[in-house]
């Protein structure tokens, strides 16, 4: 890749392509994005902004994508290729993409290596790193597993086990009780950068019980536990060559840390730990030119809450939106059940706490498409 040049333009590609468009942003590069969704605040935010092919029910249509892309660069010099998520599922894609854009990020063998349930669970087993057993076949007591698809990100595919014989690219993975913890790392192909830690919780609805809810930063964290992960991560980048900002997903229970998946993208902790004085797409992108980088520092909380709809609503409201929401749903569209509504930021002193101011926001928030309850 050439050098940074000042207001440069960058590819985005994702699902939801808002954060990484406020990403670019900070980092002082022109967003050029397409993603599933098109909101307000992705328009506003991109230099151009178009819809990817394909929708929500099918995902990405990967055999047009190319075109919409180059149409999307309009010919202009495009510094880097930053694709979020919907990639992982049929990799291959990454690299027909990279023969056109200059690709920040892990290409198809480094995604399909720690996406791959058996392989992760063969480099866990080498470098001593407790996993989660996983199988294919249906296990003889599967009240005590989860059904996920290989692949799958966000929550949303993941399922408890009832006995019932697996679709195709699906896995059983043992059950862990504890919480849930995200360390977001950088890594340069062959070591990894801790940024930091969060911790994250489900928003469970019918047919999505492990829905991600949200994620608030820890502005502590064990200082053994952090240089134990931290070579656990290295030894995973140097074995799958994971380049750029990704992220490690563990429970933490009884037994220590288990890891239970990679994602290899940046996700969706971005925005809660992104800081304009060390812009983290500036970091990831310099990653994956094996380049020297500066990782944020902080000293407080931050939480980043998704606010879903309980209810079908046939014409959404119009809002003053406060400052500290994201993602916002226009005036007048439909939603239905479960659809997302918005993101709600909070920041405080401790983790709890944030997290409860995150959830009172969006308490008070939600009365003006959920009315009042009684």
């Amino acid at each position: 890749m050439p050098a940074s040049s000042p207001n440069s333009a960058v590819m985005i590609a994702a699902i939801s392509g808002r954060a990484l468009a406020a990403a670019a942003r900070r980092a002082g590069y022109r967003p050029l994005v397409a993603d599933l969704f098109r909101d307000n605040d992705t328009v506003a935010l991109s230099e151009r902004a178009i819809m990817l092919p394909g929708g929500l029910a099918n995902g990405i249509d990967h055999k047009r994508l190319p075109d919409a892309l180059l149409e999307l660069a309009a010919g202009e010099p495009v510094e880097a290729l930053v694709l979020g998520s919907g990639f992982e599922r049929e990799p291959t894609i990454v690299d027909v993409l990279a023969r056109h854009f200059p690709l920040a990020g892990n290409h198809a063998a480094a995604i399909g290596h720690v996406k791959d349930p058996r392989k992760l669970a063969d480099d866990c087993a080498a470098l001593g790193i407790p996993h989660p057993e996983f199988r294919w076949e249906t296990p003889p007591d599967p009240e005590n597993w989860l059904v996920k698809t290989a692949g799958g990100a966000g929550g949303g595919h993941v399922a408890r086990a009832n006995g019932a014989a697996l679709k195709p690219n699906r896995y059983f993975q043992r059950f862990v009780r504890g919480q849930n913890i995200s360390a977001l790392f950088l890594a340069d192909g062959k070591t990894a950068d801790i940024v930091g830690f969060s911790r994250q919780w489900t928003s469970p609805a019918p047919g999505a019980p492990y829905r991600y809810g949200g994620a608030v930063r820890l502005r502590r964290f064990d200082r053994q536990d952090a240089a134990t992960i931290g070579g656990w991560l290295s030894g995973l980048t140097l074995r799958a060559g994971l380049t750029g900002l990704c992220s490690a997903d563990f429970i933490r229970g009884d037994g220590g840390y288990h890891l239970v998946e990679i994602n290899p993208r940046p996700g969706a902790t971005l925005d809660i730990f992104d800081s304009a004085e060390a812009p983290l797409l500036k970091a990831h992108i310099e990653a994956c030119r094996g380049k020297s980088f500066r990782v944020p520092r902080f000293d407080d909380c931050m939480a980043a809450l998704i606010t879903y709809a309980s209810r079908p609503v046939e014409r959404f409201p119009k809002i003053a939106w406060p400052d500290w929401t994201a993602d916002r749903q226009p005036a007048g569209s439909p939603l239905a059940a479960g659809d997302p509504v918005c993101t709600v930021f909070a920041r405080g002193a401790s983790a709890a706490g944030t997290r409860r101011a995150a959830e009172a926001h969006a308490a008070r928030l939600s009365r003006h498409w959920e009315g009042e309850r009684i």
